[in-house]
């Protein structure tokens, strides 16, 4: 299990397009696109911010616990 930081990823429903690229490569199966609402798991996020870096239009960003 990867190691827990103290950081954790926020999403800006409004510029998020749906796309289900975070979902694609969230290795810890944290991201889930639920109909139109991307929802991301705060138990599963490890903080390692590969969904930050992979959106494509700037959705997601990290938030400090």
């Amino acid at each position: 299990m990867a190691e827990k930081v103290d950081r954790i990823v926020s999403v800006n429903r409004y510029r998020c397009a749906y796309c289900g690229a975070c979902v694609a490569v969230c290795n810890f199966g944290a991201t889930e696109l639920i109909e139109t609402y991307l929802v991301i798991d705060e138990q599963k996020c490890t903080g390692c911010m590969i969904c930050v870096k992979t959106c494509p239009v700037g959705a997601l960003t990290p938030v400090e616990c």
